[in-house]
C-alpha cells in the first residue's frame, strides 16, 4: 500500500543533486569558521534574506533560540503570537534555556498581530516588571492555515517595536512559501526585521538544518550562543551542500505544493463531517476541523488507509502539501478521506 504522506513538509526526501552534492562537498571544521561549503550557504542564506551574515543551525527550533539568547537578557520578556511556533511547539525552550518569559498576543485567521494589542503588551519602565527584549513574527503561520503576513503587516509591527527600541525576530521556516505566495522576493519581506530563519528541511527538502540572519555584530554574537547550546558543527559541509542545491532548485516548485493545498482544501470542502473555508488555503498547510470531533480517532482510520495527516488538537488535523506529493494523490487522498468520514459516521 502506497503511503501518501501529508504529516508535514518535513518528510521530504533529499533530491538526487543535493544527495550527490552531500558526497562531493568540501569540508572543514565549522566551529573554527573553515568549512566552505558552510560558508558558501551562509552567504547566499544572507544575500536573500538582505542582511549582513548569517548562521548555519541544525533547526528551526534551535535558530530560533539562538535569536532569543542573543537579542535578549535573562529574565526579559518577549512578544509572540498566542498561536506560535516559539509558544506552542519549542518546548518552552524561551523559558528552560533561554530564561525569559513570553508574553502571547492573538494571532488571527492568518497569524497576524494587532499593532495595537502589541504595543499594550509591551512593558513600562517599572521595577516591577521585566523588560520587553524581542517581538517575535512567524511567516508563513504554521498554526493558522499557512497564513501569509504582507510586507505592510512585518512593517506595522515593525514600527511599533522599533519605536520602542524593541528588536523584530521573524520565524520564517516556510517564508519562501510567503514570497512565492506573494510574488516578491524574500527579502522584500525582511528589510524592516532584525533577525530572520529559515528552515532548509521543509518545502526545500533537504534532510537537515536552518539559517538565522542578521547585522554582522549580532551573528557574531549568535556564533556564540549556538556554541554555548551544543549546535556547534563539525564538517558540516556535507550537509550545506544540500542546502545550496535546496535553495537554487527547489523554491520555484513551491507553487506546486499551494495549487496541491489548494485542491486538497476544496475536496475535503465538500465532503460532509468536515469544515473548511478553502479561500483561507495559500500555500502548503491545510487546517480543517471536524464537526463531531474525534480527530485522534480519524487519524488512525486515514493512515490504516494509507493517508497521514497531523493531530493539530481533539477538533483539528493537518495535513501539508510537499515535494514528492503530486495531483493524482490529492485525488487519492481525497477519496480516503471520504470513505473514512462515511465509515465513522455509521
Amino acid at each position: 500500500m502506497r503511503l501518501i504522506d501529508l504529516r508535514s513538509d518535513t518528510v521530504t526526501h533529499p533530491t538526487k543533486s543535493m544527495r550527490s552534492a552531500m558526497a562531493d562537498a568540501i569540508v572543514g571544521d565549522d566551529v573554527w569558521g573553515d568549512d566552505p561549503t558552510v560558508n558558501s550557504l551562509q552567504e547566499l542564506a544572507a544575500d536573500l534574506m538582505g542582511k549582513e551574515s548569517a548562521l548555519f543551525v541544525a533547526s528551526g527550533t534551535m535558530a530560533n533560540l539562538v535569536s532569543i539568547l542573543t537579542h535578549c537578557q535573562r529574565g526579559d520578556e518577549i512578544i509572540t503570537g498566542n498561536e506560535s511556533h516559539i509558544f506552542y511547539n519549542e518546548v518552552g525552550a524561551a523559558a528552560a534555556v533561554a530564561g525569559v518569559q513570553v508574553n502571547t498576543v492573538a494571532n488571527d485567521s492568518h497569524g497576524m498581530m494587532d499593532p495595537s494589542n502589541i504595543e499594550a503588551a509591551i512593558r513600562s519602565d517599572n521595577i516591577h516588571f521585566p523588560t520587553t527584549g524581542l517581538v517575535c513574527i512567524e511567516n508563513t503561520h504554521n498554526r493558522c492555515n499557512g497564513g501569509v503576513l504582507t510586507k505592510k503587516d512585518i512593517s506595522e509591527i515593525s514600527h511599533i517595536s522599533h519605536s520602542y527600541e524593541i528588536p523584530v525576530h521573524m520565524d520564517g521556516a516556510r517564508i519562501f512559501n510567503a514570497s512565492v505566495y506573494l510574488k516578491i522576493e524574500p527579502k522584500d519581506l525582511t528589510g524592516d526585521v532584525d533577525s530572520v530563519s529559515f528552515c532548509l528541511s521543509k518545502g526545500l527538502s533537504c534532510p537537515i538544518g536552518s539559517l538565522l540572519c542578521g547585522s554582522r555584530n549580532f551573528i557574531d554574537r549568535a556564533r556564540k550562543a549556538r556554541k554555548m547550546i551544543g549546535g556547534g558543527m563539525r564538517q558540516a559541509g556535507i550537509i550545506a551542500a544540500a542546502g545550496i542545491i535546496g535553495i537554487k532548485t527547489m523554491i520555484g516548485r513551491l507553487e506546486e505544493d499551494h495549487v496541491n493545498a489548494k485542491k486538497l482544501a476544496n475536496g475535503l470542502a465538500n465532503i460532509p463531517g468536515i469544515c473548511i473555508d478553502p479561500i483561507n488555503i495559500n500555500t502548503n498547510i491545510v487546517i480543517f476541523t471536524l464537526a463531531n470531533g474525534g480527530a485522534l480517532n480519524i487519524l488512525k482510520h486515514l493512515a490504516n488507509a494509507g493517508v497521514l495527516g497531523s493531530f493539530n488538537d481533539s477538533n483539528r488535523i493537518r495535513m501539508v502539501t510537499h515535494y514528492g506529493i503530486n495531483s493524482e494523490d490529492i485525488d487519492l487522498a481525497l477519496k480516503i478521506t471520504m470513505q473514512v468520514m462515511k465509515q465513522t459516521e455509521l
